[in-house]
């Protein structure tokens, strides 16, 4: 893979910082310790509090380790779909007018991370100091698209007014 497609993999996914990080192993190294801990005290309950009692608390000490580190592996898995997904679209030889699927579930998934592409999309519409009709239906169509609602949209549509009323 060439300098300028890395490149373009990395701009695509800042948005979301997708590196698998400390945090993620953090999550599944501790999750996977509560684990062990946990079978070890529902083999060996000790005699420090009742046997049954502490066989309880050991499973639900298992319980929360593996969700804790489900949740590590699950974050790590999604990032390396992203990464995979952005390599693939971007390194294939598939047509460019297609469908990208992959930021379609990227902005269902991840809404907030597509606010500031609808601050925008608002600014651009309002630099004329006016908002067309073709211009509003695609604002719409983005609205829709991050569930946003129209009380939110109003409020991004003054704000991309005002700061263009400003310039």
């Amino acid at each position: 893979m060439d300098d300028n497609t890395e490149l373009l993999i990395e701009q695509r996914l800042s948005v979301f910082s997708d590196e698998p990080d400390l945090n993620d192993w953090f999550e599944v190294m501790c999750g996977a310790a509560m684990a062990v801990l946990g079978l070890f005290h529902l083999v060996e309950p000790g005699e420090l509090v009742d046997p049954d009692m502490m066989r309880w608390f050991a499973a639900s000490v298992i319980a929360a380790g593996a969700v804790w580190a489900g949740h590590g592996l699950k974050d790590m898995a999604v990032k390396e779909m992203r990464r995979s997904t952005a390599m693939m679209e971007l390194t294939s030889d598939a047509p460019t007018n297609t469908v990208d699927h992959g930021l379609i579930r990227d902005v269902l998934l991840n809404p907030d991370a597509y606010k500031d592409f609808l601050i925008k999309a608002y600014e651009d519409a309002w630099s004329d100091g006016i908002i067309t009709e073709d211009e509003l239906e695609d604002l719409k169509k983005f609205q829709a698209a991050l569930g946003i609602s129209d009380e939110d949209a109003k409020s991004i549509s003054a704000k991309a007014k005002n700061s263009n009323s400003e310039e």
